[in-house]
């Protein structure tokens, strides 16, 4: 398998608002409500997506501000990083499931790296909207 880029990360932080001002004012990230309540920090074609410190989390566990997940793409095909990923010992704890990146749909899997660290492993997918 050959990683071939950084799609996004995300954030545990205290206060959203707070966080999206910050960056917006110091880096001119661009603040966008994704979905009702979930916000990221675009710029360029990378985004940063934020999740407040007191939600629940969904699949990263642990989670408080200053630690984060984060994305990486490949160009191989999904079956073989789940044959890759299996081959070397590899629980895959969620997908592939289909997500939204920093520059359009994705197809992933999630699995934690040794120190509970959640990785996601995707693809990019032509949108079909």
């Amino acid at each position: 398998m050959k990683v071939t880029a950084l799609d996004h990360i995300v954030l545990v932080v205290a206060d959203v608002r707070r966080t999206c001002e910050y960056y917006h004012r110091v880096l001119g990230m661009r603040p966008v409500e994704h979905r009702a309540g979930q916000w990221a920090l675009e710029f360029g074609a990378n985004k940063i997506s934020l999740q407040p410190a007191d939600s629940v989390p969904t699949i990263a566990t642990r989670t408080t501000p200053g630690t984060g997940n984060f994305c990486v793409l490949t160009d191989v095909p999904m079956q073989q990083v789940i044959e890759h990923l299996a081959e070397a010992g590899v629980a895959i704890i969620e997908g592939p499931g289909h997500r939204v990146g920093a520059a359009g749909r994705l197809l992933s899997v999630y699995f934690y790296d040794p120190d509970g660290n959640l990785v996601e492993v995707s693809n990019r997918v032509e949108d079909t909207d």
